[in-house]
């Protein structure tokens, strides 16, 4: 096996490395994208909420496009979600900061996995390029290979 064929072989791995590694970034995209959805959700929740007065009837929704009619105790106080399915109360004013603050952070995210991404991608254009230069060579190589050596006249 010739050298360029070896380099040919670990490049389709690599490409498939890449690959992979570029699918794999794009779900955490999507996760975070979806997770920035629902705390910008909240977020504008806890804005309507706080101009409401006490005792407004409300729709909460209880999923599936579904809602129960309740009324505001307070708005004073909310339950936040802090992680690992624990919730604690909280001020308005905390828990918008908290809201805001995660919403920050997964941001930042985004913009990593983004630069990650477009890094992977780029990465794969160029071995992309590589591998059809090095499979017009080899094609090459095979072409005169094939070919008889015309013998000489005498």
């Amino acid at each position: 096996m010739s050298s360029e064929e070896e380099v040919f072989r670990r490049l389709v791995v690599e490409l498939r490395m890449l690959e992979g590694t570029a699918e794999a970034l794009q779900s955490r995209v999507n996760l975070v994208n979806a997770a920035l959805t629902e705390l910008r959700v909240s977020s504008m929740t806890l804005e309507g909420l706080e101009k409401e007065k006490k005792d407004a009837q409300l729709f909460v929704p209880i999923g599936g496009g579904s809602f129960v009619k309740a009324k505001l105790a307070s708005s004073d106080k909310v339950i936040v979600g802090i992680g690992a399915d624990v919730a604690l109360e909280r001020t308005m004013k905390e828990a918008k900061e908290n809201l805001g603050n995660r919403i920050a952070e997964l941001e930042k995210t985004r913009t990593s996995l983004g630069q990650q991404f477009a890094q992977v991608v780029e990465k794969i254009r160029e071995d992309r390029t590589r591998l059809e230069e090095l499979t017009a060579k080899l094609r090459e190589g095979e072409r005169a290979e094939g070919v008889r050596k015309a013998k000489k006249r005498t």
